[in-house]
């Protein structure tokens, strides 16, 4: 069972990072990436007295947490929404501040282990994709009908794939005789539309489109825009947000959301900033924190984890 397997990433850092908010009997922590539990699970055991609410965009991942964290009983409120949807979430369980913030924001191991979702490059499976496969478009579709320029933008951005435009131009001639429908076939059309010296580096030619495309069809980067700084809102003083990215993208994002936090913004010259222009965060990371090589060794899917955290030091006003 993948749950066995499933080690959290930065785990214990994860823990420290947050501990100073979470002593207080009665403190609430918000896993808004529950997956398979394991970040959860820990938070329940560590802080006898924390009660959680966890949010999962993936109904599957919800039934399987549910079990592992079913002893833990009513300190843990599992939620089907997706992690921008977290005001709402709160408002509705009554909970008008929190203690503590994680986001994990990889891919839940679950889904890349579950051939039938798509997410893997590395076996056959429909391009599916979708985190919640009750709505919106499947990868196979956004393959078969967005416009080159369109899918040649994601692959650039998402993917941060210098070929893309070759593989584009692979898949319009293709998906004209045939739509995409699995996953080995769009991994043997880019092996063949790379030259040879790209496919020399960084693992797996798929890599990046795949990437790409799963971030194009779940909408992660506008969800995690609008996610970051309400996570931030609903952080009481006094309260930590740790955030686990594993790209540049999300991690850049984070780290913007996280500055302007912490940054004066008072006109310059004022001889007292008043209150409304001092920072609202203190940031409780030097820089991104990176897993240890031990930790890599273990468990490779840490290997391209970055951390960072802040804490709630003001209101905002106004």
């Amino acid at each position: 069972m993948s749950q066995s397997r499933h080690v959290p990433v930065m785990l214990q850092r994860c823990l420290d990072l947050l501990a100073p908010a979470l002593q207080e009997p009665g403190a609430v922590v918000v896993d808004c990436t529950l997956g398979l539990g394991g970040h959860s699970e820990a938070l329940l055991e560590r802080f006898p007295e924390v009660r959680l609410v966890a949010l999962d965009r993936d109904k599957e991942a919800l039934r399987l947490s549910g079990e592992r964290l079913a002893p833990y009983g009513g300190r843990a409120t599992l939620v089907h929404a997706v992690y921008d949807e977290l005001p709402d979430v709160l408002d509705r369980l009554g909970v008008p501040r929190v203690q503590g913030v994680l986001f994990d924001l990889g891919v839940s191991s679950m889904q890349l282990d579950e051939a039938d979702r798509g997410f893997a490059y590395a076996q056959d499976a429909p391009l599916d994709m979708r985190m919640d496969q009750s709505t919106g478009m499947s990868a196979a579709e956004v393959l078969n009908t967005y416009p080159p320029g369109e899918l040649v933008r994601i692959l650039r951005a998402y993917g941060e794939e210098k070929q893309a435009k070759r593989i584009v131009s692979a898949v319009v001639r293709e998906r004209e005789k045939e739509p995409f429908t699995n996953s080995a076939r769009l991994v043997e059309l880019i092996r063949a539309a790379l030259p040879q010296a790209a496919k020399r580096t960084g693992g797996n030619p798929a890599k990046r489109t795949f990437q790409a495309l799963r971030i194009e069809v779940n909408g992660e980067l506008s969800v995690l825009e609008r996610a970051i700084p309400a996570a931030v809102e609903s952080v009481a003083v006094g309260g930590r947000i740790a955030v686990l990215s594993y790209h540049s993208l999300e991690d850049r994002l984070v780290k913007q959301v996280f500055a302007a936090g912490a940054a004066n913004t008072a006109p310059p010259g004022l001889p007292v900033v008043p209150e409304q222009y001092a920072p609202r965060l203190k940031l409780l990371t030097r820089g991104a924190e990176l897993p240890t090589e031990e930790e890599i060794a273990e468990n490779r899917r840490a290997a391209p984890a970055r951390l960072r955290g802040a804490e709630r030091i003001r209101e905002s006003l106004g």
